[in-house]
């Protein structure tokens, strides 16, 4: 019984473990935290097209085929060889309308949820909900009802949107001939509208409770209506052939 004591009081009288100082305790440091960048980025999705596993940003392929073709192409065509003179992209801005569906002084509850949800998941942002600024009788809205919902998309999430309306919502508009090459105005801005948010793969027709359409504005700086029309040609945007512009005339 007596060496079992004296054994318990070795123990408790060998002094603590010191705490690593000096290089020992940057080296620990320095573990710990490549342990924990591994740990977030190994919870990143690959799927978003905007970062690896690693942590890596990739950027998207619209914006590069920008940097390397397009800049090259504005510079023989039309002869702008300034970067910071040549026109650029600056944001999407996407809005729906949801004044004609109030009931008094409200909207339905399913369709400002099949909005808001829409444009989400075609976006990847959340949008704003707009209000009326001003009471216009002849379309029923009263100042300050929710009348549309709007997002402005920038960077990346703007080139991914481009990308997926030109290689995969386009398409898939029935009787799709082309969008008109008419709609810029002075300083280059396109203008575009869709009828159905059905076009995009990310909606199931299924679950919406309505159709709605969205209208797209495409902003630039530094441009003009050929510099812009030369610019979302070259990135694929499918513009009416000028044999169907006659026949529709």
């Amino acid at each position: 019984m007596a060496e079992k004591v004296d054994k318990k009081q070795a123990a408790a009288a060998k002094p603590a473990k010191e705490a690593p100082t000096g290089a020992a305790a940057k080296q620990k440091a320095e573990g710990l935290a490549k342990a924990a960048k591994a740990k977030n980025s190994a919870s990143l999705k690959v799927d978003d097209g905007i970062y690896k596993p690693s942590g890596e940003r990739v950027e998207p392929r619209l914006q590069t085929r920008f940097k390397k073709e397009v800049r090259k192409g504005l510079a023989e065509k039309f002869k702008v060889e300034n970067p910071m003179l040549q026109p650029k992209l600056e944001k999407i801005v996407i809005n729906v309308n949801m004044g004609r569906h109030l009931e008094g002084t409200k909207l339905p509850a399913n369709v400002k949820t099949t909005v808001l949800d829409t444009i989400t998941r075609v976006t990847g942002q959340k949008p704003v909900v707009l209000k009326a600024k001003k009471s216009v009788s002849n379309f029923k809205v009263r100042e300050g009802l929710e009348t549309a919902a709007m997002v402005t998309l920038r960077r990346d999430r703007m080139w991914h949107f481009l990308d997926r309306l030109v290689n995969l919502a386009a398409p898939r508009i029935k009787d799709f001939r082309g969008v008109s090459d008419k709609a810029f105005d002075r300083q280059g801005n396109y203008s575009m509208g869709l009828t159905e948010q059905g076009v995009f793969p990310e909606i199931n027709m299924a679950e919406a409770t309505f159709t709605h359409g969205m209208h797209i504005n495409f902003v630039f700086n530094n441009s003009s209506p050929e510099l812009s029309r030369f610019i979302l040609t070259e990135l694929g945007m499918p513009f009416v052939k000028p044999e169907e512009n006659k026949k529709r005339r």
